[in-house]
């Protein structure tokens, strides 16, 4: 078999040479450069994007659970049933936190006071203390800590064995059926577990005053109720309100987004106590200069 081509024209054949300059041309083209570009800000992008549909999503349930008290049909037995959960579940260690708080807070202003002779100052100290910032505060951080991370991984677990999908084939919404009824239980509770951690925590200051600094239970606690307004009564009751719905939404919306299996679920309840108790102290910054700014004390 003859080949194709014989010696002299295999000789003659020359491959073009490309010139190298050619590549670097390529890629200075302002076509290509303008693409590079926008493939790097879609990726930077994204992240923004995935933090705004969250956002979108997580106000969307929010509302739903709202609007959802206004019309029937109303769980009153799920709604029980978590305000015991909630409520009397979390009321020893709000409780116990609470009187050690208001030790705490005695045993680090006496020494101050002691330098100026006004040791007398305890309770109102104490007082305002507990009831305008410390009390709605930890408290609120606490819950969370115990229903947040309970609502998400309940809530997820669910999700996960296709319990919520069996509910909406069912005919029930999972929003009206397992949201809405943890969030006015949480808003309905804590503020009394706050009030109640407010009285033990006072408590705890007095005993502690008594010990210590021998102030008498009239001095302590005429002085402690005289240095509260009707502001600061409101302020200490409105805060718990806000961090129940934050710390409630928050929880159930971690829970019925999980993915990834049981995995998902502890992410989720992990992430469901850090949003939450992350929202409760960003939102108490805000809530206490708004409440100050209605009460004239605003700087």
């Amino acid at each position: 078999m003859e080949p194709l081509l014989d010696a002299s024209e295999r000789a003659t054949l020359r491959l073009p040479i490309v010139p190298s300059c050619i590549g670097r041309e390529m890629s200075t083209d302002p076509k290509l450069m303008d693409v590079e570009e926008t493939s790097a800000l879609a990726i930077l992008a994204e992240p923004f994007k995935r933090q705004v549909q969250t956002l979108q999503d997580y106000t969307y349930l929010a509302v739903r659970a709202v609007a959802s008290l206004f019309t029937p049909p109303h769980y009153v037995n799920d709604l029980l049933q978590q305000m015991d959960i909630i409520g009397i579940g979390s009321l020893p260690i709000v409780l116990l936190t609470g009187a050690f708080i208001g030790a705490v807070m005695v045993l680090q202003t006496a020494s101050q006071f002691e330098r100026f002779g006004e040791t007398s100052l305890t309770g109102d100290i104490v007082s305002l203390a507990l009831v305008r910032e410390l009390g709605p505060a930890i408290t609120g951080l606490l819950v969370a800590g115990r229903n947040a991370s309970g609502m998400a991984s309940e809530l997820g677990s669910m999700l996960v064995t296709e319990q919520v999908d069996a509910m909406r084939a069912m005919g029930t919404d999972p929003n009206r059926k397992l949201v809405a009824p943890r969030v006015v239980a949480t808003m309905f509770v804590l503020p009394l577990l706050t009030a109640m951690a407010d009285f033990v925590g006072l408590t705890g200051g007095f005993i502690v005053s008594y010990f210590t600094l021998r102030i008498g239970a009239v001095e302590f606690w005429t002085r402690a109720l005289n240095a509260l307004e009707f502001s600061d009564l409101m302020q200490g009751m409105a805060k718990p309100v806000v961090f129940a719905f934050l710390l409630a939404t928050i929880g159930c919306y971690k829970g019925l987004t999980v993915r990834g299996g049981t995995q998902g679920v502890g992410r989720a309840t992990t992430q469901a106590v850090v949003t939450s108790s992350v929202a409760i102290l960003v939102s108490d910054f805000f809530l206490t200069k708004f409440a100050l700014f209605l009460a004239g004390k605003s700087l």
